[in-house]
């Protein structure tokens, strides 16, 4: 075999001279809970990106609900395309701000690998089913540290995994966390590329669908973002670039911090805020049917656990196996498994 470079020390080293000091270098990473010999033509976060893109949640993303369940159309968000937009505003923002992009984008492709079928209806329908309560992104570092690959888990670096706990946001402002804040700057910018991605998109979809139109978006929002799709992410992307580019090392007379204008955030909160109350509040008879499904199955499996594959058969705690197994199921799995053993 002819002689391979060693490539990965010729990226790190790039790291090193091109990204601001306040980035997370590749190899200063906190590591993995097993430790491996690194790649000769990988940094260790470009690692964990192929890990997850290889990975079988990943692609079961491409089946499983953002918004809009059983949509009639070509065109609606899937949770996969919506992890796609968030990896490309996380880039464009990390790159910018020049931090380390491999990271963002390795913590935004993860970032909803736990989430389960039928968007967030069928994760508050395990929230109130399982006695511990149910998170998706909790559930997320779940499967990469746990359940993916055959149950050994991905075995992903300290900082990918905290990116991906720490991303979901409280209700009411986009900048605020609803769990724990994440470690980087990398992990922070992922956090807000999510709520600017769904934002425009879950838009799109609304108006796609007739829920709403155009002209219904609040005229405070449209004054400052625009009201196109394009205008509109291009206005939150380049207000968080500017609102943070202290963070890049460049400007030392700026605050080192990920942020936006107040003007832009109150947009945005203001966009968020009315999406809850025209759409994601807007429940149809298929976020019912839905309901009833992973309803149906969560009594199903808990009662015959026998039904499960052995791997989510958890005799500590009967329930986990079942709540593991159900949000792994794309919408069209669990729909097909309900009626197969005539639950619905």
């Amino acid at each position: 075999m002819t002689h391979l470079p060693d490539i990965r020390h010729y990226l790190e080293d790039r790291e090193r001279q091109w990204l601001s000091p306040y980035a997370t270098l590749s190899v200063n990473t906190l590591g993995r809970e097993k430790v491996e010999e690194p790649s000769p033509v990988r940094t260790e976060f470009q690692r964990d990106r192929d890990r997850i893109i290889h990975a079988k949640a990943f692609r079961r993303l491409k089946h499983k609900t953002q918004v809009f369940i059983a949509p009639l159309g070509d065109h609606y968000v899937t949770r996969l395309t919506h992890t796609l937009e968030v990896s490309q505003l996380a880039r464009t923002i990390t790159r910018a701000l020049r931090l380390n992009e491999d990271l963002a984008e390795a913590i935004s492709l993860g970032h909803d690998l736990g989430h389960t079928p039928f968007g967030h209806v069928g994760e508050e329908v395990l929230g109130e089913l399982y006695p511990g309560g149910f998170r998706h992104n909790a559930q997320s570092l779940r499967v990469v540290e746990k359940l993916e690959n055959n149950s050994q888990g991905l075995n992903l670096t300290a900082e990918v995994r905290d990116g991906i706990l720490n991303h979901s946001k409280a209700q009411g402002d986009i900048m605020a966390s609803a769990a724990g804040e994440p470690a980087t700057l990398e992990g922070e910018v992922c956090r807000l590329a999510d709520a600017l991605a769904y934002i425009n998109h879950d838009i799109g979809d609304a108006v796609r669908a007739g829920i709403i139109h155009l002209s219904d978006l609040p005229c405070q929002a449209v004054e400052v973002l625009g009201q196109t799709h394009s205008k509109i992410v291009d206005t939150m992307v380049r207000d968080v670039i500017a609102s943070s580019f202290g963070v890049s090392g460049t400007a030392p007379e700026l605050p080192v911090k990920i942020g936006m204008s107040q003007s832009v955030l109150s947009a945005c909160n203001l966009l968020r805020d009315f999406l809850f109350e025209r759409v994601y509040r807007n429940r149809d008879h298929y976020a019912e049917n839905a309901r009833a499904t992973v309803r149906s199955l969560y009594r199903f499996y808990l009662e015959s656990p026998q039904n499960l594959p052995l791997e989510f058969r958890d005799a500590d705690d009967p329930a986990r196996g079942v709540v593991d197994y159900i949000a792994g199921m794309t919408d069209q799995f669990a729909t097909q498994t309900a009626l197969s053993f005539g639950l619905v």
